[in-house]
């Protein structure tokens, strides 16, 4: 799933609903565009609580999904 090495840096406002790509197949990443179908996956949604920036994971290494971690160092 890798789309890229770094993290995809998202200036998210609060009670924002973002769902993000867990499939890897997504031609928006890091953002969810349907094409798990089928798959058995589902993206992993979440509620922004605070306007500011958010650093969503792009190498796919990430532990805390579907935030960076750091992984994609290492």
């Amino acid at each position: 799933m890798p789309w890229q090495s770094s993290p995809y840096k998202i200036d998210a406002v609060a009670g924002q609903t973002l769902a993000f790509c867990s499939c890897g197949q997504t031609k928006n990443p890091p953002y969810c565009d349907g094409s798990h179908k089928g798959s058995g996956k589902a993206p992993k949604v979440i509620t922004i609580e605070k306007d500011g920036p958010i650093w969503a994971c792009g190498c796919g290494k990430t532990m805390n999904s579907p935030f960076c971690d750091g992984s994609h160092k290492g």
